[in-house]
């Protein structure tokens, strides 16, 4: 599985940071992006959890 977050839909509220920090943290802009090119197979819960509490639907799962 890939997350992927959309940076022109990323308002930095830090939902998916919080909920799944070995999947997505800040970037130099302070926006989320995810810092693993394939989540490991025991993150997959929490990185679609954290997909689901983005507000805006900036990350992509799949």
């Amino acid at each position: 599985m890939k997350a992927q977050v959309d940076q022109d839909l990323c308002i930095s509220c830090g939902a998916c940071v919080d909920t799944c920090p070995e999947v997505y943290d800040w970037n130099d802009d302070d926006k989320a992006e995810a810092i693993v090119d394939v989540v490991p197979d025991n993150m997959e819960d929490q990185a679609r959890e954290a997909a689901d509490s983005c507000p805006t639907e900036a990350i992509k799962v799949e």
